[in-house]
């Protein structure tokens, strides 16, 4: 390798749009198999939880570790081997001919995208680090983020209905194997960005060990009360753990995971704040209309998903729209004019009917929930990582990618808590309404709670510099000293 390396920001932009896309896209085109799933292997009711739990907890555990990882060893790396993991794993998964094999299989997929989500947002923040450009690059970002996810509920029932629920696997197979092969050739092999001292074995081990605790105390709520024995321990346990991660990194650590002079950074900690309430919000929002849908409704999974596109639409125009508004306006004002703006999309879905309809009770706070939150998607993301050392990028993506994981886990754990207490024993639409209803409104709250984060901890700055040309036709390889590392 030469020590002056080009960088292609456009590859480098596909290549994480395309990660970014099945990565969001994994995280619910499973749910809508799993009846098929549990049919097809033999789970039982408990077992099948497992699915969706298997990977929630090795990505959300291990976020922190993938991003210091993609810091420490280099972005290209790390990313290429999560690709790699995360395609064998999806392959591996729709072979899978026992209840075991096909968990074994989703575990390992939240170990790749644990090391390639980080290393893939660090890669778009160095390769775009201010102007106008970066405002579009997050705009792309996140309206793939949002797609993927959104549109994982509609690929995910056309293929179980269709096809056979070993595609919702097999998708992952050529997204991976395309993204590995444009990042191979179109990623310039930048060198390790962080210090070269001692690895931070133990701080590594409390923090994975901590988080995947408290994920694992958080999604086993559906079986254990909050209040009972098993979630109070397990929730003490990951506390401890991480407190004790807190002062090895404060007192021990020759390098750290993360550097605890990191949370001083205002940015940062509203952006994560924010995330983690967003987060909450909205995974509670995809599972509730997912069930108001068919269970209340009676759709069946294939239309369930069709019904999706809207919401999935507009969460496209809302990030193209950032992207003209970004220009003029900053990143905090478009976060929390987006916040809102999807509250109100909430609050207004929490007025669900039994006898309602997809046009009357649905479209319209589908359009006004997607245009809200892709309007704050791409704001938070730039935020998150505004003011960050370069070598420390990559932690601080993975800090992110944790708040927004773990904001899901404990957001749909509470906010499904309350929604099933609200519907109580009965099965009837009626009943089964009210607690999803329920489940909308409070969604709204959270999202309400993160706008005054935002609000709060986040300081006041302007608009972008003006010194880059709008269209994106201007985006020259930049030829870089070291490798690939702005």
């Amino acid at each position: 390798m030469t020590n002056r390396s080009v960088v292609r920001p456009g590859l480098t932009l596909a290549v994480v749009a395309v990660v970014q896309f099945m990565v969001s896209l994994d995280l619910s085109v499973v749910n809508v198999g799993l009846p098929r799933i549990a049919a097809g292997l033999g789970f039982s009711a408990v077992g099948l939880t497992w699915v969706v739990h298997a990977y929630a907890l090795t990505f959300g555990g291990l976020l922190l570790l993938g991003g210091k990882a993609a810091d420490r060893y280099g972005r290209k790396r790390v990313l290429l081997l999560g690709l790699g993991l995360f395609g064998l794993a999806s392959l591996a998964g729709g072979f899978a001919q026992e209840p075991g094999q096909l968990v074994a299989a989703r575990a390992a997929q939240g170990i790749g995208a644990a090391a390639l989500a980080p290393a893939a947002l660090a890669l778009l923040a160095a390769t775009f680090p201010a102007g106008r450009a970066r405002v579009r690059a997050f705009g792309v970002w996140s309206a793939t983020n949002a797609a993927g996810g959104a549109l994982g509920v509609l690929v995910g029932g056309v293929l179980t209905e269709y096809a056979d629920w070993r595609w919702v696997m097999f998708v992952n197979v050529p997204m991976a194997a395309f993204a590995l092969a444009v990042a191979w050739r179109g990623i310039a092999p930048g060198p390790p960005t962080a210090g070269g001292g001692r690895p931070d074995v133990l701080g590594a081990v409390l923090v994975t060990a901590g988080m995947t605790l408290l994920v694992f105390g958080v999604v086993r709520t559906d079986q254990h009360a909050w209040t009972s024995p098993v979630t109070l321990t397990t929730l003490a346990v990951a506390v401890a753990l991480l407190a004790a991660f807190l002062h090895v990194e404060r007192t021990t650590s020759r390098d750290p995971l993360v550097r605890l002079g990191l949370f001083a950074n205002r940015s940062v900690v509203g952006a994560n704040a924010s995330t983690l309430l967003v987060g909450a919000a909205m995974g509670s929002t995809f599972y509730f209309a997912s069930l108001y849908l068919q269970q209340v409704l009676g759709t069946g999974p294939a239309r369930t998903g069709v019904m999706f596109l809207p919401l999935a639409l507009a969460v496209v125009a809302g990030s193209v729209l950032a992207v003209k508004l970004g220009y003029r306006l900053a990143p905090r004002t478009l976060l929390v004019t987006g916040t809102l703006l999807t509250a109100t999309g909430l609050a207004w879905f929490g007025l669900i009917s039994p006898d309602g309809s997809f046009t009357t009770d649905v479209l319209g706070p589908s359009v006004t929930i997607g245009i809200g939150f892709g309007l704050c998607l791409g704001p938070v993301v730039s935020l998150a990582t505004a003011g960050v050392a370069p070598h420390e990028t990559g932690t601080a993506s993975g800090l992110l990618n944790s708040s927004r994981q773990i904001g899901a886990s404990l957001g749909l754990a509470a906010v499904g808590s309350a929604a099933h207490h609200r519907t109580g024993p009965s099965t009837t639409p009626e009943s089964l309404n009210d607690g999803y209803a329920l489940g909308l409104t409070l969604s709204a709250a959270l999202l309400v709670a993160a706008a005054l984060v935002a609000l709060t901890v986040l300081r006041r700055t302007g608009p972008p510099s003006q010194d880059e040309p709008a269209d994106g036709r201007d985006l020259p390889s930049v030829r870089l000293t070291k490798a690939g590392e702005r």
